[in-house]
């Protein structure tokens, strides 16, 4: 007698199928989980990554700056050079430091009005419209009295500016946007060339820019391009200011400022590339220098870092 295998139920095979759907909807799910959580994983250590080098990146440039006081408070005021440059090797990276003092910069609170008229027309600007810039710079800066303050005051409510003249010295450089009647372009011409941290009503010429030099008075073509070429192979001493300018020059110095303006460059073994601007103060009252402003770029594109 034949024996048959029993047929099975449609009911039994639905069941079959939708446990065999389910089984592959789970495995897909932990399948996506698995690809989230590993991207999550890479980010995260990219972050880190990027984390890292950015706390180097600011170690690196404390370390840059003490570093430049040190070699500047070494030596004693008369021999202190007002710049010069290094490098050194830490933490898997490469940085370079390159200083100079802030006479080499136009001070907006101390430049007499000849010296900022001067450098307004080194850049561009005409004798008539460079006096009135540096007319409204002073009037800024000036603590004046009462009716002057009120005159000055008027010129920024007649163009309808929220605010007024601020009667006091300049807090910082970027402060010169504000001042009423600079148009925005020569503003950003001038900024490269100004700071609030000299102290010195003079520039030194040794140092300074050639926008700086032109802007003394009395200063030709023929006489900046004399000067540019001598001062290379001159001592930077009264002497030879002197033998460049005449014992007279206004407006001239061979001496520098106790603020000094810091750049450091910094390259990481893995290729990323960061910098580093500060202005720090020798010979502060409490402490070795301190620093007056400090910028920075630590944060890093991701994608500019190699894999470790």
């Amino acid at each position: 007698m034949a024996m048959h295998e029993p047929d099975r139920s449609p009911r039994s095979s639905a069941r079959d199928g939708f446990i065999i759907v389910a089984v592959l909807w789970i495995l897909i799910a932990l399948a996506t989980l698995a690809s989230i959580y590993s991207i999550y994983i890479n980010n995260s250590a990219l972050a880190v990554s990027v984390m890292d080098d950015g706390l180097q990146a600011e170690a690196l440039v404390s370390a840059s700056l003490e570093l430049t006081a040190y070699r500047l408070t070494v030596p004693k005021d008369a021999s202190r050079p007002t710049r010069g440059q290094f490098g050194f090797r830490l933490a898997r990276a490469n940085v370079a430091v390159n200083y100079s003092s802030e006479a080499a910069r136009l001070d907006l609170n101390e430049a007499p009005k000849i010296l900022l008229a001067g450098f307004f027309v080194a850049l561009g600007a005409s004798n008539n419209d460079a006096n009135g810039y540096a007319d409204r710079i002073i009037g800024w800066r000036k603590p004046s009295k009462p009716t002057d303050q009120a005159n000055e005051a008027a010129l920024y409510r007649a163009v309808g500016l929220p605010y007024l003249p601020r009667g006091a010295p300049f807090a910082h450089a970027s402060e010169l946007w504000l001042v009423q009647g600079l148009p925005p372009a020569l503003v950003g011409r001038a900024l490269p060339f100004v700071t609030v941290y000299s102290g010195r009503p003079d520039i030194n010429v040794f140092d300074a820019p050639p926008e700086l030099i032109a802007a003394l008075p009395g200063m030709t073509p023929v006489r900046l391009k004399l000067i540019l070429d001598q001062r290379e192979t001159a001592s930077a001493d009264k002497d030879s200011l002197s033998r460049l300018l005449g014992p007279d020059q206004p407006g001239a110095t061979a001496e520098g400022s106790n603020a000094f303006r810091v750049k450091i460059s910094i390259a990481f073994d893995n290729g990323w590339r960061t910098g580093a601007e500060a202005v720090i103060l020798l010979d502060a009252a409490d402490e070795p220098f301190r620093v007056l402003s400090w910028s920075n770029d630590v944060n890093a594109d991701p994608t500019q870092l190699a894999t470790r």
